[in-house]
């Protein structure tokens, strides 16, 4: 089986539709794909519904977190499985998402006071019908020749934690993340932990301290995870007992990772569907 447990559509940052994303991961050879877009659960029924036969989807949801202290910074909760009805985590979720459009235009106008003519309309536009955030930016930098690429954009200079036009959001505290997503029956997986080239990578004793709070894993094979990096991640999963997954990250042609360019051991996705009580795997019937 080829699991890939992390992908974007339009619902958040992403290029292909939901439906243009399960296609294409079929397409590519997956037998199981999570839609994990940013804060939201907005693009699952359409995933659902142009479902390929063979390939399984997985629903959930990349949630944004700080960790708490005068030093936290943002790290992201990948989060599989849960009841999207449970209103607390429903709520949460919501909070996150009515903060993306001040804070994009806040980034906007720092950006404007860089000299950089980004527009609010140009970055709503490509936005869409998604959740903007900072790969609408960055993608709209892209297009005035500004950076050569989205991820160009992701530094010190620009748009990272520590960027010049960087604007911080409402994100939820990792801790209460963990917490909600349980109470709504999902399972929770650290999303890139030591991706270094983005700035702030969170502690090993932090990820102990997450591991203690009931963390079930953290996404070991990332392209931003180099191969010592992966193997350190690795023996840390281990000392914690928590699963370690692999994934894309697939922003469709807004990054260059691939569809199943890292993919998840069938035994740790089993592991996954059988602690989830808040939903269930869909099968395609062929949509």
């Amino acid at each position: 089986m080829r699991i890939d447990l992390h992908t974007h559509s339009t619902a958040s940052d992403g290029t292909d539709t939901p439906a243009e994303l399960v296609r294409n991961a079929a397409a590519a050879g997956l037998d199981v794909v999570a839609l994990t877009d940013h804060d939201g659960v907005g693009g699952h029924a359409e995933a659902i519904a142009a479902l390929p036969a063979g390939l399984t989807l997985v629903t959930g949801a990349e949630l944004s977190c700080r960790l708490p202290g005068p030093d936290g910074f943002s790290v992201h909760m990948l989060a599989y499985l849960f009841d999207p009805l449970e209103p607390d985590l429903a709520r949460e979720r919501d909070l996150v998402r009515d903060d993306r459009v001040p804070r994009a235009r806040a980034m906007v106008t720092k950006l404007n006071e860089l000299g950089v003519p980004v527009s609010w309309e140009r970055v709503a536009q490509i936005a869409g019908d998604g959740a903007v955030g900072r790969p609408h930016v960055a993608s709209a930098m892209v297009e005035l020749g500004v950076v050569g690429s989205v991820s160009d954009a992701f530094t010190s200079e620009w748009l990272s934690g520590d960027g010049r036009a960087f604007v911080e959001k409402h994100e939820l505290d990792p801790f209460d993340a963990i917490r909600l997503v349980k109470a709504a029956g999902g399972v929770t997986v650290l999303a890139h932990p030591f991706a270094f080239k983005r700035g702030n990578c969170v502690s090993e004793s932090a990820i102990a301290e997450l591991a203690s709070a009931g963390l079930d894993g953290i996404e070991v094979d990332h392209m931003d995870h180099d191969a010592p990096t992966r193997a350190r991640l690795r023996g840390l999963a281990a000392d914690l007992s928590l699963l370690t997954t692999g994934s894309s990250d697939y922003h469709g042609s807004r990054k260059t990772c691939s569809l199943g360019e890292f993919t998840t051991d069938p035994e740790i996705y089993g592991e996954i569907t059988r602690r989830a009580t808040g939903a269930f795997p869909v099968p395609g019937a062929g949509g």
